[in-house]
């Protein structure tokens, strides 16, 4: 297949790639009284990644309508280009409110599915059962399946036809055990990302904490923290043009 941009023929072809956006519902932070959900740039950059190359985006979260933002993804220190961009972006924040239950939708449709990270997916995506089908539907047709910071733990009880862990001897990553400490949440969310990487058998791999750090393993792209989103976006961008 043709490099992307490198002609208007590409420039067609890409058009017709479609990404699947995840987002979690769930905005309670355990029992601190405190709220989460999707971390702002996580879902910013890399909706900017594929807007910007001519994908066809569609957000989908389990219950559908406006996923909660956790709001300190929205704080002035947290804003980058992207998350600026976002918040001014009417269309694109229309599209956030009014989206997709999993439910209701079916890999074939897609050409990769992607899901930003934020503390809520240890809380609902990691069990949803739609999730579950649809990475599993994903993984086998061969097409890109990929997840930033917290958000790799939707993997963890996905299985392939074999009953095995579709990540077990995979390289992956995910937010780090430090990464979790440092925002002082270790005792409060239910899992730890990379603990639960390596208990279901993959090759976890870490850089520093905060640093841009990818894995891509097959059609599996993983990143660590935030600033990797962007990262991801433009391997999951990749791997659509081989």
């Amino acid at each position: 297949m043709p490099s992307l941009g490198q002609n208007s023929k590409s420039k067609e072809f890409i058009m017709n790639h479609k990404v699947l956006i995840v987002l979690t519902s769930h905005d309670k932070l355990g029992d601190t009284g405190n709220k989460t959900g999707f971390w702002l740039e996580e879902l910013a950059a890399p909706y900017y990644v594929f807007k910007d190359a001519n994908i066809d985006i569609t957000i989908a979260s389990p219950k559908g309508g406006q996923p909660p933002l956790d709001p300190k993804s929205d704080d002035p220190s947290m804003q980058t280009n992207a998350t600026k961009r976002f918040k001014t972006d009417q269309e694109a924040n229309k599209q956030l409110s009014q989206s997709l239950k999993l439910s209701n939708l079916n890999e074939s449709d897609y050409d990769a599915i992607f899901y930003p990270g934020g503390h809520g997916p240890l809380w609902d995506l990691v069990s949803d059962e739609n999730s579950i089908r649809l990475i599993k539907d994903f993984w086998n047709a061969g097409k890109p399946v990929s997840a930033v910071c917290h958000a790799p733990i939707v993997l963890a009880n996905v299985k392939d036809s074999s009953g095995e862990f579709i990540i077990k001897g995979l390289e992956v990553t995910g937010f780090t055990n430090s990464e979790e400490d440092a925002v002082q949440l270790t005792n409060i969310v239910p899992l730890l990302v990379e603990d639960t990487m390596i208990d279901r058998g993959a090759k976890y791999l870490k850089s520093s904490d905060w640093s841009v750090h990818t894995i891509q393993d097959k059609n599996l792209i993983t990143g660590q923290n935030p600033a990797s989103s962007e990262e991801v976006a433009n391997l999951v961008l990749k791997a659509l043009n081989k």
